[in-house]
C-alpha cells in the first residue's frame, strides 16, 4: 500500500463518523424541512404530499388564497430579529473587548481564573439564569426597589417584557460567544507595534484606529458571527424576558410547529433563517479572504 493511500484512508477514518453524523443529523432535518416547505399543511397537523409555494408567498407577499394569506406581520417580527440580534452583537461588543484586554494583560494565573468566570455561567441552567432576571427585572424586583430606594424613581419602571429586557437577556447569554474570539486576536497583538505608534507621536485614538483595530478585526467578525446567529434563532430568551410582547422569528417558529401545527409554515420560516444565516456566513468568508489578500 501506497504512503498516499494510507494518508487518504487515515483522512477517511478520521472524519468518516463525524462526517456521516452531520449528514444524518444536521442536513438530514434540514433537507425534511426544505421539503416541507414545499408542501400543504394538513387539516390535524403534518403534512399534505401536495406542493405549494404559498408558505413563503405568505410571508413574502404573493399569497392571497382562502388558505394561506399575506399579513406583513411576518416581515415585521423578522425585521425586529434582526434588530435585537443586531443590538445583542453590538453590546456583546462593548461589553467585550475592553474586558478582553483587560484580561489579557493579566499575569498567567489569574488570567486563567477570569477566563474561567466568564464561561461560568454555562454551568447553569439556562432557564435557572433566565428567571433570576425576572426576579431582577419585575416591578417589584432588586432593580426597581434599588433604583426608588436611592431617590432616581418614585415609581417602578416596566423593564421587563419589553425590548430592553430581551437585549439585555440575549447579551448577557451570548457573552462568552463574542468575549472568546475577541481574546483570541487581542492575545495576539504585538504590544511593540502599539509602543512604536506611540513613539511616533500617534494619538491614542489614531493608535487604536490603524494598529489595535486592523489586528482584532478577526477576532471581532468571528464574535459577532458567532454571536448573531443564536441570537437571531433564540426563542428562550425571548419566551422568559419577552412574554407575549416581544415576539421573535424564533418564538414564532416554536408556534407554527407546536401550536398552530403548521408544519409548512414552519419550515418555510425556518429557511427564511437559514437563508439570512448563509448570507452572513458568506460576507464573513469574503471579509475574512479580503483580509488574508490584504
Amino acid at each position: 500500500m501506497t504512503l498516499a493511500r494510507r494518508k487518504f484512508l487515515h483522512l477517511v477514518g478520521l472524519l468518516g463518523a463525524p462526517t456521516v453524523f452531520l449528514l444524518f443529523f444536521f442536513f438530514g432535518p434540514l433537507l425534511i424541512m426544505l421539503v416541507y416547505s414545499f408542501l400543504t399543511p394538513g387539516l390535524y397537523g403534518g403534512v399534505d404530499w401536495i406542493f405549494s409555494h404559498l408558505n413563503y408567498g405568505r410571508i413574502l407577499g404573493w399569497a392571497d388564497t382562502r388558505y394561506e394569506k399575506f399579513d406583513p406581520v411576518y416581515i415585521a417580527i423578522f425585521l425586529r430579529s434582526l434588530r435585537l440580534a443586531a443590538l445583542t452583537v453590538l453590546a456583546s461588543l462593548i461589553i467585550s473587548y475592553p474586558a478582553a484586554f483587560w484580561i489579557s494583560r493579566m499575569r498567567p494565573g489569574l488570567r486563567d481564573f477570569s477566563i474561567f468566570l466568564v464561561t461560568l455561567p454555562f454551568f447553569v441552567s439556562l432557564i435557572v439564569r433566565l428567571f433570576a432576571w425576572v426576579l431582577i427585572l419585575r416591578p417589584t424586583g432588586f432593580l426597581n426597589q434599588g433604583l426608588m430606594a436611592i431617590g432616581l424613581t418614585s415609581e417602578p419602571i416596566e423593564f421587563l417584557y419589553t425590548d430592553f429586557a430581551v437585549i439585555l437577556g440575549m447579551t448577557y447569554v451570548f457573552i462568552p460567544f463574542m468575549f472568546l474570539p475577541l481574546y483570541g486576536s487581542i492575545e495576539k497583538l504585538d504590544m511593540a507595534q502599539i509602543e512604536a505608534s506611540s513613539d511616533l507621536g500617534a494619538t491614542r485614538i489614531q493608535t487604536f484606529r490603524k494598529v489595535i483595530l486592523p489586528a482584532t478585526l478577526p477576532g471581532i467578525i468571528g464574535g459577532s458571527v458567532i454571536t448573531f446567529i443564536p441570537a437571531l434563532g433564540n426563542f428562550i430568551v425571548p419566551s422568559v424576558l419577552g412574554g407575549a410582547k416581544v415576539l421573535m422569528i424564533g418564538n414564532l417558529i416554536e408556534q407554527q410547529f407546536l401550536s398552530a401545527r403548521n408544519w409548512p409554515f414552519g419550515s418555510a420560516l425556518a429557511m427564511m433563517v437559514m437563508c439570512a444565516v448563509l448570507v452572513l456566513l458568506v460576507m464573513q468568508l469574503r471579509l475574512a479572504r479580503r483580509e488574508a489578500e490584504a
